[in-house]
C-alpha cells in the first residue's frame, strides 16, 4: 500500500520498485541471489484493504527485474484463510506466476496465522516465514502483534506429516535462552506450554 510504503520506508510503490531493481541488479552482478518482501498485502492500517490485483502487478514487476523469490506478508495480522486462497489461487491461475518464487509471511495478531498457513499449503506454497517464540512486529502498522511463532509452525507442519528437519525441542531451548536474553515472556504457544511441561517434569523428579 502506498501509506505504509511512504511510512515504512518513505518511498512510494513506483520509488521502491525503482530502488529494488538497482539492489537487485548489483546483487545479480555478484552472483547473489534476491528476497524481497512485499508488505501489507492483505490490509493496510493506513489505507484499509488492498486490492489484489496491485498485490499481483508488484509482484510481476519484481521477478521482472530478477527478484528470486518473494515473500507475501500480512503485516497487521488480518488476513483470513480464504483471502489467503483467493490470492495464492489468483496469481497462480491468472497471472501465471510460478508458486516456487513465492512464500507467505502471516503475524498472529488476530490469531489466524496458522490457519492462513494451512490455506497457503492447500494452494501450493512451501515456504513460510515464522519467528523464533513470536518475535517481532512493525513499528509502523499500529496493533500488529508478532510473527508466527516458529515452535507453533513446526508443532503443526509435524503433526501434518510434513517433514521440516527442524528439531522442536531445540526452538523450545532456543526460546528459553531468548526469552532469559530479553527479560520477558515470548507469546509463541507452544513455547508456553513446551516450557510448562518441562518444568512440571522437572519439579515431579525433585
Amino acid at each position: 500500500s502506498q501509506s505504509h510504503s511512504k511510512k515504512n520506508i518513505n518511498k512510494t510503490i513506483e520509488e521502491a520498485l525503482t530502488t529494488m531493481a538497482e539492489v537487485t541488479a548489483a546483487a545479480k552482478a555478484d552472483n547473489r541471489r534476491v528476497r524481497c518482501y512485499v508488505s501489507t498485502v492483505f490490509a493496510c492500517p493506513y489505507d484499509g484493504p488492498v486490492a489484489p490485483s496491485i498485490v499481483a502487478e508488484i509482484a510481476e514487476k519484481l521477478l521482472a527485474s530478477g527478484v528470486d523469490e518473494i515473500s507475501l506478508g500480512d503485516t497487521i495480522g488480518a488476513a483470513t484463510p480464504k483471502q489467503v486462497f483467493d490470492l495464492i489461487s489468483m496469481l497462480d491461475k491468472e497471472r501465471h506466476i510460478p508458486l516456487s518464487r513465492l512464500a507467505l509471511h502471516f503475524h498472529d495478531t488476530r490469531g489466524t496465522a496458522l490457519a492462513n498457513v494451512v490455506a497457503g499449503l492447500e494452494s501450493g506454497i512451501t515456504i513460510f516465514d515464522s519467528s523464533l517464540g513470536g518475535l517481532g512486529g512493525c513499528p509502523y502498522a499500529p496493533g500488529a502483534s508478532g510473527n508466527l511463532a516458529s515452535e507453533d509452525l513446526v508443532y503443526m507442519l509435524h503433526g501434518m506429516g510434513i517433514k521440516t528437519g527442524i528439531d522442536v525441542e531445540k526452538l523450545v531451548d532456543a526460546g528459553e535462552l531468548a526469552q532469559r536474553l530479553l527479560g520477558k515472556k515470548l507469546p509463541g504457544r507452544y513455547l508456553m506450554a513446551r516450557l510448562a511441561e518441562r518444568e512440571k517434569a522437572v519439579k515431579a523428579i525433585a
